[in-house]
């Protein structure tokens, strides 16, 4: 089965105040020692999967480069990234390339560049077309730029666009949800990711609403109700403008899905490079006879991964695969399909869930139709409940 390739770009013209990954604002001087960091990384691929006991493959069906904002690096470092995918790995023809870019950032050389890296799919970090709220949580473009680089990555050829947006944003209230909603629709875009605000102690924001504050426009973040009621409204505006939900946050046009993305909810072969990048292997011959898959990643922090620190692997076994396997796939509209699974991993293991699905069912959480188990709508907006369910039933 082809790969699935992340690379991370750990680089930012601004923090964001909700952002709570492995990204900042770092000197310039840093971003060529990461590239070749990374590149050596590519280089080594079979190498490292097969000390972390994962089976290589050499053919690559998408591609992702992430962040951070990949875009702020200079073109040629760019191009060393996609030269040294392209010199170590056999890109297939049809394969999907995404380069997240955050609005303003694409330039004329930019856009020029992009397709001939074999680049067809751009995701744009917008969060809000409301200029204000764009501003308090530490964006830098503005509605105009938005809409004119949608327009000049469909001239330059690519049209396969994804725009992210935030539910819960400081100071977002109903009809300025339904301005952002409105006009993510009319761009036209195949693809549409939306996330419900996360309050944790990750981010500067959360850390303030925690605290009860005030900086960053923390009183002005919309309460749990609200924010879910923004997120219905999305659900409800998407399918009436044809762009059909297929995961918890992920919207898209008729054959628009995210295929990489798609890669971490059914549990496919991926690789990771970069900050904080994550792996999924199929074992390979030699390795752990008792686990039926490994996982690993880098450093999260910029420091230990220049310095060369290395990953553990994490061999993942029968159960815990069928774990994941649950709260993988519910993310997923389609859900999951219990004789599929049955057949898979044993009805014996099958049947040590049957508790917590039943509960779920109960509560309202749950829905299944024949062999299918989904999330209802009240689900999705209590995923993370239901997905502790399912790993403490495997932990019990």
């Amino acid at each position: 089965m082809p790969l699935g390739l992340y690379i991370s770009v750990p680089f930012c013209r601004t923090k964001c105040t909700y952002c709570n990954f492995s990204s900042d604002v770092s000197p310039k001087t840093l971003f060529q020692p990461y590239v070749d960091r990374a590149c050596r990384d590519l280089e080594q691929a079979r190498s490292i999967a097969e000390q972390m006991g994962g089976q290589f493959e050499h053919a690559v069906d998408t591609i992702y480069l992430g962040g951070g904002t990949p875009t702020i690096l200079d073109i040629w470092q760019l191009q060393q990234i996609f030269v040294t995918i392209s010199q170590n790995f056999d890109v297939l023809p049809e394969a999907e390339i995404t380069v997240e870019c955050a609005p303003g950032t694409i330039t004329p050389a930019l856009l020029d560049a992009l397709p001939r890296f074999g680049v067809n799919r751009v995701s744009l970090g917008v969060q809000s077309f409301v200029d204000r709220e764009a501003a308090w949580v530490g964006r830098l473009h503005k509605l105009e730029t938005v809409l004119d680089n949608v327009s000049r990555l469909r001239a330059g050829g690519i049209g396969n666009i994804n725009i992210d947006l935030i539910a819960g944003l400081p100071g977002q209230f109903e009809d300025s949800w339904n301005f952002s909603l409105e006009q993510a629709i009319a761009t036209e875009a195949p693809h549409l990711s939306i996330y419900m605000l996360e309050v944790d102690r990750d981010s500067r924001l959360g850390r303030e609403l925690i605290a009860g504050g005030t900086k960053y426009h923390a009183h002005f973040v919309p309460d749990e109700d609200l924010t879910a009621d923004l997120y219905i409204c999305a659900c409800e505006r998407m399918e009436e403008a044809s762009v059909r939900q297929y995961e918890i946050s992920n919207f898209a046009r008729t054959a628009h899905e995210s295929r990489h993305n798609l890669k971490y909810w059914t549990r496919q072969p991926y690789l990771g490079f970069g900050v904080d990048a994550h792996s999924m292997l199929r074992l390979n011959a030699h390795a752990n006879r008792e686990a039926c898959g490994v996982r690993f990643s880098t450093p999260d922090s910029l420091q230990a991964y220049l310095g060369g620190d290395r990953p553990t692997p994490t061999f993942v076994n029968e159960k815990a695969a069928l774990e994941e396997t649950f709260f993988l796939g519910l993310r997923l509209i389609n859900g999951v399909d219990l004789a599929s699974v049955s057949a898979c991993f044993g009805r014996h293991f099958v049947a040590e869930f049957q508790p917590a699905i039943t509960e779920m069912l109960d509560a309202g959480l749950l829905q299944q139709h024949e062999n299918v188990l989904r999330l209802t709508s009240r689900g999705r907006l209590l995923s993370n409940e239901v997905f502790e369910r399912f790993i403490n039933t495997s932990v019990a």
